[in-house]
């Protein structure tokens, strides 16, 4: 019987769905270990060979704890709200969600047919309103929650309500916005409902405000920055400019110091750890205030070295810093706006990493010294943003070299205030070498001492303060899009109240179009049924909302990171209608114990559920404040890609040839070893390419006015898609390649046709050029996974991909590589059969097959413990091959064997197990126990020398004595043979390694 993948992987895929094999039980008496990937977007490609990397890693993990007697938690389910669908509905009018639905049974069928052992009783889809509902109720904890910092968590809003009512707010310690009044007990009783409630949105942890946002006019709608990449969209290369509106945004900022000290009780790799440090920003300092001259006005500044507070010659604002429009002169306002809009068309990560451009804009204002009473100019620059600290800068041109470069680039005073330190040519930021000097009562101190005496100088003259900051900003929680979680929110008076948790899920409405609306509402505003009927509860009709009962909902939608935040805790119990999940269910699990994903979600997904989870722990929903404690970043992937080469003919830049030449890689690499065309074309093994460039010129003029030194060539590459290519070959198929319609209609200028000339290799072949870059279909260098799995199996493409290196690093994918795995998959098999019959012996297993087994159970624990998976596929090879030597076909070593190799190939595994005569699946046996004494030697096979020169060697007993193996040497008769009756001079024994006989 041959092996047949095809037919094999199918029975046992049925097998598994029909028998539910991998349900995990939320009342076992086995110990809990919870092993999650982070859910895929469902996106309209499907898969592709470098996504199941880090499904396959987490599922050999997962296998791997069932058979060490865990009850395993392995859920999967869809992040199925997305941008990519909207608009894909924007430019059909299809629904979101028929596309999404179509999208997710091309990733179920894939994730099927690689043999992932996740429990799909537990699925869950961010977009399903039965999911989105438990989404909704946590906004509405988050909006009905503060944070109290003398109790350093987050309570209900109640509480606070409480405090104001007794001593009003000036002794409450909250995290809230910087602008809050202060009021005493009585004026919050005399307040209004409205003023109440206006107030309390100045703590609530969910809550509205006026907020500088990356408006995305194409997308029309507001991005995140981690959805920026070089100042345009990461979807689509939109570009994107800053703008305030009004938006619900999340008080993250209360939590960095927790975020930050939470990542020490983690084991997450640690260049993850320090981006979210790196993002979180914390830092020490003072806040200082400077009054502006002749305005009611002051500018808080936060400053890391108010040590150097006398060496402040200017100030500068952030261009969008409300207090600009204030205190601009007229002379100075018309460059001032035209500076505000350049800056707003710009991200803020693109003015963060734009350390070379200098500009900047006078506002003709003066702020003055709160030491000196000196004037200081106030300008407007890029570089300062207005999300970060206060918005405004106090420039120290001599200790700060962006504001060294600023003075520099506009002519301002570089004052110096440090002892002994020359400044003419650079700012001095050494902290521990600093001695300060021309600031009166700072002279002679040290940073350090300097930095307490000047906070206590501000604090006592009411000036300023210590304060710790951190970078970390409130995360912006709307988005101007029709295909995300709905706000379970309506105005009443224009202020927010909640929908009761009774009647969630709030659905998404259907709308006419999924754009914004013509007077720029977000696309909800196209919905003939989204208002809020307050005494029937239920959303109704937009015509009743005159009714004095009838409110609006709210237009914007939850950003896509809302319905990842806490996913990890719903597959606990994902079935609950009446909580979002049960005491017992989170008691049980408690938390994911290994956590698999890319480490571009960092400072996005990552962080944003750490915090989720903090404020549920807060609140008593969670047990813990972590919700993974391992976390294992997988490397990516790479695609082979293949380019066209094509060669741009120009003369004199008058002439350009409008048909391309197509050359091979040979000849593309070659023309890379000169400098000049000339000598390009000069050289004789270039003759064919010289022929066709003169050809072209020749076109346009006569042959006596070409001069050689005006002719100049130009080499373009382009991708070409790699299916295009002849079997796993790097040759173009020339006929499929100009026959591929995607190249005709959609990329003309990359086309090959009928006038272009082409330039084969010395063989006849058109070769492409290879590189190695990330796997996109935009690069046309995806490999879909399911020609893999029909051509060599779902086990194939699991141990190739293990095997292709460490599960951290990126690597290379080459298809001509897997019919190695394959080939081993062909041996194990035929470990089980002879000519075609299935034969295991009982007989007792040798010592040498003994071996074999314990050095490969010993290596397969720890690499599986290590996650260090591809050594594990070498193993399993070494193991096999060895196996075949000693014609080994015995159960008490292919059993074992079995269970070793089934995380890895799970479906080879449970057809053989099935045919040894098991009726239960492999994946619940018991994993094999390593025994030591296996592998400790008995013997030692000597090399016998004499005079330094191996001549035979002899196997003996290690316990053998020194003298009793030169006696049992001696007499060999190979020894004897060796000294020809002669009596050795000398005999050496190292007792374990050698025997040397002299003479």
């Amino acid at each position: 019987m041959q092996y047949n993948h095809q037919e094999i992987e199918k029975k046992w895929q049925e097998y598994w769905a029909k028998n539910q094999t991998f349900k995990a039980d939320n009342n076992s008496q086995k110990p809990k270990y919870y092993v999650l990937d982070m859910f895929p977007y469902p996106s309209g490609a499907g898969l592709h060979v470098g996504h199941p990397l880090g499904y396959i890693a987490s599922d050999i993990y997962a296998r791997y704890k069932r058979h060490k007697g865990f009850n395993v938690l392995h859920p999967q389910g869809y992040d199925s709200f997305g941008l990519p669908a909207e608009q894909y509905a924007i430019q059909t009018g299809q629904h979101p969600a028929k596309t999404t639905e179509e999208n997710i049974m091309t990733y179920r069928r894939q994730l099927d047919q690689i043999g992932f052992s996740f429990d799909w009783s537990r699925e869950v889809r961010t977009s399903d309103p039965k999911y989105y509902k438990w989404t909704q109720w946590i906004f509405i904890q988050l909006f009905n929650s503060w944070y109290n910092k003398d109790a350093d968590k987050a309570e209900d809003i109640v509480t606070l309500i409480a405090k104001f009512e007794v001593v009003g707010n000036e002794e409450v310690s909250a995290a809230c916005d910087d602008d809050v009044e202060i009021f005493s007990a009585e004026e919050w009783h005399q307040f209004s409902e409205q003023k109440k409630q206006e107030i309390l949105l100045q703590y609530r942890l969910a809550y509205l405000s006026d907020t500088e946002v990356n408006w995305c006019p194409a997308l029309g709608t507001v991005l995140a920055n981690d959805e920026i990449v070089n100042g345009v969209s990461e979807r689509g290369g939109h570009p994107v400019i800053r703008k305030k509106m009004t938006q619900w945004s999340m008080r993250i900022s209360a939590y960095a110091q927790r975020l930050l000290d939470g990542l020490n009780t983690i084991d997450w790799p640690q260049p993850l750890k320090d981006s979210q440090t790196n993002w979180i920003g914390r830092s020490q300092g003072a806040m200082v205030s400077f009054n502006v001259d002749g305005h009611d006005a002051k500018i808080d500044v936060f400053t890391t070295r108010p040590d150097t507070i006398y060496g402040v010659s200017f100030m500068t604002l952030a261009p969008e810093h409300e207090l600009v429009s204030q205190i601009v002169t007229d002379k100075q306002r018309k460059d001032v706006e035209e500076y505000q809009e350049a800056t707003a068309k710009r991200s803020e990560r693109d003015r963060m990493a734009d350390v070379k451009t200098i500009s900047g804009v006078f506002t003709g204002a003066y702020a003055i010294h709160p030491f000196t009473g000196k004037q200081i100019p106030i300008w407007i620059g890029d570089y300062v943003l207005a999300s970060y600290g206060t918005g405004a800068v106090m420039a120290v041109p001599c200790g700060d070299q962006r504001d060294y470069d600023f003075a520099k680039h506009f002519g301002l005073e570089i004052p110096n205030i440090f002892e002994g330190v020359d400044i003419s040519e650079e700012a001095f930021a050494d902290k521990e070498k600093t001695i300060i000097a021309n600031s009166d009562f700072l002279n002679g101190l040290s940073y350090k001492k300097a930095m307490k005496t000047v906070i206590y100088e501000l604090e006592k003259r009411g000036i300023g303060y210590g304060k710790i900051n951190y970078r970390l900003r409130d995360a912006v929680f709307s988005r101007q899009r029709y295909w995300g979680e709905p706000f379970p929110v309506y105005y009443k008076d224009g202020m927010p109240q909640m929908i009761d948790k009774r009647y969630l899920p709030i659905e998404l409405p259907e709308v006419r179009n999924y754009l914004p609306t013509e007077d720029g509402k977000p696309p909800l505003g196209n919905a003939e049924f989204w208002a809020w009927d307050t005494e029937k509860n239920k959303v109704v009709g937009n015509d009743q909302i005159d009714h004095k009962t009838v409110f609006p909902l709210e237009l914007n939608t939850m950003p896509g990171w809302a319905g990842s935040s806490q996913y990890f805790n719903c597959y606990m119990d994902p079935k609950n209608d009446e909580e979002i999940f049960s005491k017992e269910a989170i008691d049980y699990w408690q938390q994911v114990d290994l956590y698999i994903g890319g480490s571009e979600h960092a400072t996005g997904h990552l962080l944003y559920a750490r915090f989720w989870q903090k404020f549920m722990f807060d609140r008593g929903c969670v047990p813990v404040d972590e919700f993974a404690k391992k976390l294992i970043n997988q490397g990516m992937i790479l695609g082979t890609s293949a380019f066209t080469n094509r060669m741009w003919i120009n003369y004199d830049n008058k002439f350009t040839s409008e048909e391309f030449v197509f050359i091979s890689d040979k000849a593309y690499k070659n023309h890379l070893d000169y400098r000049f065309p000339k000598d390009y074309l000069v050289d004789p093994k270039n003759k064919k390419i010289k022929d066709i460039v003169y050809k072209y010129v020749f076109s346009q003029y006569k042959i006596d006015d070409i001069e050689i030194e005006k002719i100049n060539i130009d080499f373009l590459r382009n991708h070409v898609d790699i299916s295009l290519l002849k079997g796993t070959t790097d040759e173009l198929d020339i006929d499929q390649y100009t026959s591929d319609n995607r190249y005709k209609d959609f990329r003309p200028a990359f086309f090959l046709d009928e006038n272009d000339e082409i330039i084969k290799d010395e063989l006849g072949k058109y070769i492409v050029s290879r590189e190695v870059e990330k796997m996109s279909k935009s690069k046309y260098n995806v490999v879909n996974p399911d020609a893999i799995c029909s051509a060599y199996g779902a086990d194939s493409l699991r141990l190739f991909e293990m095997f292709l290196g460490p599960l951290e690093q990126s690597k290379p994918w080459k298809t001509s590589g897997i019919s190695g795995v394959h080939s081993f998959l062909k041996k194990l098999w035929k470990l089980f059969h002879d000519k075609g019959n299935f034969i295991v012996s009982n007989e007792e297993p040798t010592k040498d097959e003994l071996k074999t087994l314990h050095k490969t159970i010993k290596k397969v624990e720890e690499d599986i413990e290590n996650f260090s998976f591809n050594t594990s596929v070498s193993t399993f090879m070494i193991a096999v091959n060895e196996l075949i030597v000693l014609q080994c076909n015995k159960r008490a070593i292919l059993e074992p064997l079995l269970i070793l190799i089934s995380p890895y190939a799970p479906h080879i595994a449970e057809e053989l197990w099935e045919k040894l005569g098991h009726s239960e699946s492999i994946s619940e046996a018991p994993f094999p126990v390593f025994d030591e004494k296996h592998l400790v030697e008995s013997t030692k096979n000597y090399p016998i020398s004499f005079n330094g020169k191996m001549r035979f060697t002899l196997e003996l007993p290690l316990e053998m004595s020194k003298e009793e193996i030169e006696t049992t040497v001696l007499s060999h008769e190979k020894t004897q043979a060796q000294l020809q009756g002669r009596t050795p001079k000398k005999v050496i024994v190292v007792p374990g390694k050698i025997v040397n006989i002299v003479g």
